[in-house]
């Protein structure tokens, strides 16, 4: 193999003439982060919506549940990007399709609203999980007090549910993060895309992901280390995880 090395291809100005190379890594992840947090957030609050709903007694609230996160989590994150991207314009009124295209950063806004909806449903099935293995009587002990189901999700069953199912959270925000990589296909120049473009303007492949990858591994070390710090100070002394 002759291949040619050149370590410092990242100083080197990049043909964009927005900085270096290593200038265009650096933004792409910033990138990255900005569509994973967004992308989080949205999973997290729907996901928690849908995930309460498949626990109710109602059946319309389960049948909705269930479809959702049958929906959602069997399609390939692919092709929901490419259906909000490309499809849903044209599905649209003229006006409301015209007025998607013509939106600012569209392809950070479909990325971060499709990842978050396609991960949003692995997020219900967790918490529902989570509240499923809750003993009944926690459920009962909040009927006693007098409280609503509202309250008795509120301030009992969630807050024990989350606490179970936060280092599978944990594995879910770092895949929310990875999936980002997904959206180079509606034309998102993340830190994936980024990689490419360096590697197709300087040739120099092996050097753009190999820098991509040590990025990658620094987020997961900061999200993996941030997260044990949160589940140490979330948990209840004498209680599952809890010392």
């Amino acid at each position: 193999m002759n291949y040619n090395w050149n370590w410092g291809i990242f100083f080197q100005p990049n043909p964009m003439g927005t900085g270096t190379y290593l200038d265009m890594l650096l933004s792409g992840l910033v990138l990255t982060l900005k569509t994973g947090a967004l992308a989080w957030i949205i999973a997290l609050i729907t996901g928690s919506i849908v995930g309460v709903m498949r626990t109710l007694p109602s059946k319309g609230a389960n049948w909705f549940g269930f479809a959702y996160v049958e929906f959602f989590r069997n399609m390939p994150l692919l092709v929901q990007l490419f259906l909000w991207f490309f499809v849903l314009p044209e599905l649209l009124p003229k006006a409301a399709g015209t007025w998607l295209k013509q939106l600012p950063n569209a392809p950070f806004w479909t990325a971060a609203i499709g990842i978050g909806f396609f991960m949003s449903a692995r997020v219900a099935v967790q918490l529902q999980a989570g509240i499923g293995s809750l003993p009944r009587g926690q459920k009962m002990a909040a009927t006693a007090l007098g409280l609503t189901t509202v309250q008795g999700y509120r301030y009992v069953l969630l807050p024990m549910a989350f606490r179970i199912i936060l280092p599978p959270l944990t594995s879910e925000f770092l895949n929310t993060i990875k999936n980002t990589a997904v959206a180079i296909t509606i034309g998102l120049l993340e830190l994936t895309g980024q990689a490419r473009s360096m590697q197709e303007f300087s040739f120099q492949v092996f050097e753009a992901f190999t820098a991509a990858t040590v990025l990658y591994l620094l987020v997961n070390a900061v999200v993996v280390t941030a997260m044990r710090f949160l589940e140490r100070w979330v948990a209840i002394p004498g209680y599952i995880t809890g010392k």
